[in-house]
């Protein structure tokens, strides 16, 4: 695929293949040969009658998700990728929102709504007859809901495939491989990446064991490797993956400290450990592949197809990679009269780089002081005896909030009062003395949202 260009469908993306024949999707119950599906359905005589609606598509397997994503691309009007945690009493809400007209599940019963009913099933088979792109199909996604409720997000291909470039002449066909759910934004692009840079896929299953799916990963010998920082971490932790030797690691979805760069490039001796800037709304923005935390000053302003400002301490995008909009009736615009997209994601310079600091909505007020839980954490997270941590506020009859930080160290041989002296002693070094926790409590692990974040709505 030439470099910005938009593929006619994902299905004749795949068709034009020259290594087709021997590129696979993986999943954890199943596998598929990219040539099957390019050839055939899963979809058996139902395609015809999603042509041209727009469809739902809510499945359990996320590799039947990628299956139905290359069929409908190019034949769907819309389709909207239900995330795997969408609760049945939201469909009703989001299939009049969405002016669904059609259903593709895996499921062995299902309630259609009634809607036109597609089921899928596997084996492929092949097609009656060759199905024909006849529609810019829109893809509709749905935000984390770290700001809120989700939201319902349009895109095009050609938005979701901008960041895409194409495989450098003469290698080797990589293996690709995210701890994201691709029915999510970051999960999604790995998808795309596979299944336009000629390469296979193995993906992981809600509920799937983390050592499962290292082992999975090694076995089919997975090249290119993407995860949240907090997916990360969890790998640093487990003994499956010593057998893991990815030529391409990368951080994305959350703030990317030092601390957890520099655990990987000891990890991944070698190989290059870099962190990328995306959203559901902003699209991909940037990459930043130094080994250094934040993001160069140099990236603001400079020209090219993002452009990336800072305004009031948040980042800001404007690309032909953003949504176009939302679809939920009541949400604000998606971007400004200027076209930059507010992430609301805050960033702080210090010195030749911007560093990001947290979430607009998500400080903690500290007697009318403002604290991000995200710069303490890398303190925290800076101590070699610790893999994680979460930093939450408590309420208080004085302050309205105190500081609490829950600590999960990397070993249980190391002495937890020592350690706890020692983080606290860095935190009064490098902090504000009302950033400093007022509790700090080792606990075993942290729980991470099914977007693969750490779990912060309990806190």
């Amino acid at each position: 695929m030439n470099a910005g260009a938009e593929p006619l469908s994902l299905r004749g993306t795949l068709r034009a293949s020259p290594r087709l024949a021997a590129r696979h999707l993986w999943g954890a119950a199943g596998q598929l040969a990219l040539s099957d599906i390019a050839a055939g359905t899963a979809l058996g005589g139902a395609l015809p009658d999603l042509a041209g609606r727009a469809v739902l598509l809510r499945v359990a397997d996320p590799l039947h998700a990628a299956i139905a994503l290359i069929e409908l691309d190019g034949v769907a009007r819309r389709i909207v990728i239900c995330p795997p945690d969408l609760t049945d009493d939201a469909l009703p809400g989001v299939i009049a929102v969405a002016g669904v007209e059609a259903l593709v599940s895996d499921a062995a019963e299902v309630e259609t709504q009634g809607l036109i009913f597609a089921p899928l099933n596997l084996p492929v088979r092949p097609l009656a007859a060759a199905t024909q792109a006849s529609h810019r199909t829109e893809w509709v996604m749905f935000t984390s809901g770290t700001s809120g409720p989700p939201k319902m997000v349009a895109h095009t291909l050609a938005g979701l495939t901008g960041a895409i470039k194409p495989s450098p002449a003469g290698d080797a066909p990589p293996v690709w491989a995210t701890f994201y759910d691709i029915r999510r934004y970051g999960g999604l692009q790995i998808l795309l990446r596979g299944l336009l840079g000629e390469g296979s896929m193995v993906m992981t299953a809600p509920g799937e064991p983390m050592a499962d799916f290292l082992t999975r990963l090694a076995h089919h010998g997975v090249t290119h490797l993407t995860g949240t920082p907090s997916h990360w971490r969890r790998v640093l932790m487990s003994r499956e993956a010593a057998a893991l030797a990815p030529s391409y690691v990368r951080l994305s979805g959350e703030i990317a400290d030092q601390a957890v760069l520099d655990a990987l490039k000891t990890r991944f001796a070698g190989v290059p450990v870099g962190h990328a800037y995306a959203s559901t709304e902003a699209g991909v923005g940037f990459e930043v592949n130094d080994g250094l935390a934040g993001f160069p000053i140099s990236f603001i302003g400079r020209p090219g197809e993002v452009e990336i400002r800072v305004a009031d301490g948040s980042l800001r995008l404007r690309s032909t990679r953003a949504a176009s909009g939302y679809l939920n009736p009541d949400a604000e615009a998606l971007a400004g009269d200027d076209g930059f997209v507010d992430t609301g994601d805050m960033v702080e310079r210090r010195g030749d780089r911007y560093h990001f600091v947290g979430r607009r909505n998500g400080v903690i007020n500290v007697g009318g002081l403002k604290v991000h839980p995200e710069e303490i954490e890398a303190v925290i997270n800076r101590h070699p005896a610790v893999r994680m941590s979460r930093v939450r506020a408590r309420r208080n009859p004085i302050t309205g909030a105190i500081v609490v930080a829950e600590v999960v160290l990397t070993e249980v041989a190391v002495d937890p009062a020592t350690v706890k002296t020692e983080i606290l002693d860095a935190c009064r070094r490098e902090l504000a003395p009302f950033k400093v926790p007022a509790m700090l409590g080792f606990i075993p692990a942290l729980a991470l949202t099914a977007g693969g974040k750490l779990e912060r709505a309990v806190a």
